[in-house]
């Protein structure tokens, strides 16, 4: 089979995240093209090329962070001027998937809204999507478009293995990222635990029931995909420090930190909050103990791969070996191929 050649790369950023984009396309010493994106009086968003990409490789990078739903229709309507622009193939980034939460039906009469924005997506002319730790893996399966879905897990554990911490076990939150809490464990040489909850209604909060495993007198690394109030972590941290841990570290790849996640972490024993810039954080969300890592680098080799056709699977391969971490399989268990082909 052949692989289909598009033309030169373009790299277009929206603006929810311009300092990732920027990163991304110094990494690849490619320019990004210049647009225009301006709000009327009335809130309609205009967007607007400010060169052509007829033909071209284009690659839009917009996380559907917060301001959400503005974040989401920029994503849509940029998709649909590159496609009139008579893009060669339009591809959207997204390192932060928004709604990632509503992935089944678990109410009567609730929506399943991850699959609509996958639809949107799709339908706006996106021929594929690159994305970046989902809340849940069977989003996937949402798109009726190429997927690749990559992890920062390779960048979050080098950092802690530079740490050098002793005597470490390493805790889930929730028992739904018990996988990727057994992944870093197998990559520290460590323990596992488990926080056991319970969420309430469709109330944010969520209320801890038990620790599984031996955390007294160790050191704890709370690893997660993604903290957003700070519920679910405020709890993890409470029961360790009722069970006698030494020191609590924080790890997660999104920092959403919706209200009053910044406040209630200011006030904890967390020693470290380690985050990657997946999603752009204004300064009123900079804290004294948080740690910011960059996904530049990945994302703009991911990219590379996909439009030079080649494997994305063998790329991520190659980007753990480069930062130390066995090469056996992703956060979820999948295969190393499991996030392209």
């Amino acid at each position: 089979m052949t692989h289909t050649i598009y033309g030169e790369l373009a790299l277009i950023s929206g603006s929810a995240n311009p300092d990732l984009a920027g990163q991304i396309s110094q990494h690849l010493d490619a320019p990004l093209v210049r647009r225009e994106i301006k709000d009327f009086p009335n809130e309609n968003i205009f967007i607007k090329l400010g060169r052509s990409v007829r033909s071209q490789d284009v690659f839009i990078i917009q996380p559907t962070s917060s301001p959400v739903n503005r974040n989401i229709m920029e994503l849509l309507i940029m998709i649909d001027a590159v496609k009139r622009a008579s893009a060669g193939r339009i591809t959207a980034v997204i390192p932060y998937f928004s709604y990632g939460r509503t992935d089944k039906k678990d109410q009567p009469r609730v929506p399943i809204t991850a699959r609509l924005i996958a639809d949107m997506i799709g339908i706006a002319g996106a021929d594929r999507v690159l994305l970046m730790d989902l809340h849940a893996g069977q989003i996937q399966g949402f798109f009726s478009i190429f997927v690749d879905e990559i992890s920062a897990f390779s960048i979050l554990s080098r950092h802690m293995l530079d740490m050098g911490l002793e005597n470490v076990v390493v805790v889930s939150p929730d028992v739904g990222a018990a996988k990727r809490a057994r992944n870093l464990a197998e990559v520290l040489n460590a323990p596992l635990a488990i926080i056991e909850k319970r969420r309430v209604d469709n109330r944010c909060t969520a209320k801890a029931l038990n620790v599984i495993g031996e955390v007294q007198g160790k050191n704890a690394i709370i690893f997660d995909d993604e903290i957003d109030t700070a519920g679910t972590l405020m709890e993890a941290v409470n029961e360790l420090k009722e069970r006698g841990v030494q020191g609590i570290w924080c790890y997660a790849t999104h920092a959403v930190l919706s209200p009053p996640a910044v406040d209630l972490i200011r006030r904890s024993s967390i020693r470290d909050l380690v985050v990657t810039n997946t999603i752009q954080l204004p300064a009123e969300k900079q804290l004294d103990n948080l740690t910011v890592l960059s996904v530049a680098p990945l994302l703009g080799d991911v990219i590379d791969s996909i439009h030079r056709g080649k494997s994305v699977g063998a790329t991520l391969d190659t980007y753990r070996r480069a930062c130390g971490i066995p090469a056996t399989s992703d956060p979820d268990g999948r295969p190393l191929d499991g996030a392209g082909n």
